[in-house]
């Protein structure tokens, strides 16, 4: 169903401030893959927020749906969401990669509350979720398995291996997601390893594709409930995001695949953060008074 007003906002006020804890935990860290994570958290945000049947309070609840964070590279983004939602402290995010704490740079699922796969050594991902989606099927179950891919781990081949598996299996109730931000740790995707046609390529693996703009919530909630819908053809979902994403000194510039921030950038990064959520806000007609315009592309503060 489309999105309410009140939806929306929510949603926005909870990106916001899952960018703002996932800042705070890579200078606690010392550092992190902060390019990632700001580019996936508004992906990462309306699936825990809207759309995944979980209880943190029961983290191997059933009939829970699961999600394969397949770039688990990002756990300094996905860790403060799972701690936000109640599935341990969010004090152990200040421990965040320390020696001995739980909360590794690549979550484990051994030790971290709802955190369903250990990844993090890229392509294996989708392995894994349509191999949970395919025991969905076989015990009958209704749950839905999400994985979200970076763009980058595509170069690997078990992800085809697995989309063409998938394909053959017809596992709807399998969502894939990548997040589209056209950089990895080496460079831009497309002079490392070029990926396009990127839809094509999903489009002959057998998939339906939808190409959204992984920064509006209105085109990922109408993109999921397509893939939700799905009867015939796993869907495919690739999200155009910005790297670094809200941070107008990181965004787009591939060298922030992974970096830090001492207190003075930090406050920089949050300071830029809050004008990114207001330019927001006014783009989707949320902010009072103001009319609607076109979402901002990347995280700078806009012209005057």
């Amino acid at each position: 169903m489309p999105l309410t007003t009140e939806e929306r906002l929510r949603l926005e006020e909870k990106a916001h401030e899952l960018r703002c804890l996932s800042v705070d935990t890579v200078a606690w860290a010392g550092s992190g893959h902060i390019g990632g994570a700001m580019s996936a958290m508004d992906i990462l945000t309306i699936l825990y927020h809207k759309y995944m049947k979980i209880d943190p309070k029961t983290p191997d609840l059933p009939d829970r749906d699961r999600f394969v964070l397949s770039k688990g590279h990002v756990g300094v983004g996905y860790a403060p969401l799972l701690a936000e939602l109640g599935y341990f402290d969010k004090e152990l995010l200040k421990k965040y990669n320390h020696t001995g704490s739980p909360l590794g740079m690549h979550l484990d699922s051994l030790k971290v509350p709802g955190v369903e796969a250990s990844t993090g050594s890229l392509g294996h991902g989708l392995a894994i979720g349509l191999g949970m989606a395919l025991g969905a099927r076989l015990k009958k179950e209704a749950w839905k398995t999400f994985v979200l891919l970076g763009d980058g781990e595509c170069n690997e081949g078990e992800v085809w291996e697995s989309a063409m598996a998938a394909s053959h299996f017809k596992a709807v109730n399998l969502v894939t997601i990548v997040d589209r931000n056209m950089c990895m740790i080496d460079g831009p995707t497309e002079e490392v390893m070029g990926l396009e046609p990127f839809a094509d390529k999903w489009k002959a693996f057998g998939f339906d594709v939808l190409e959204v703009n992984g920064h509006d919530f209105k085109e990922l909630a109408f993109a999921l409930d397509k893939a939700l819908a799905a009867k015939d053809k796993p869907v495919a979902i690739i999200a155009n995001t910005i790297k670094g994403c809200g941070i107008d000194f990181i965004a787009g510039d591939y060298k922030w695949h992974y970096g830090s921030f001492d207190e003075e950038t930090k406050a920089r990064a949050k300071a830029s953060l809050v004008r990114y959520k207001e330019a927001r806000l006014v783009a989707v007609g949320l902010a009072s008074g103001v009319a609607a315009g076109p979402l901002p592309a990347q995280g700078k503060e806009p012209a005057q």
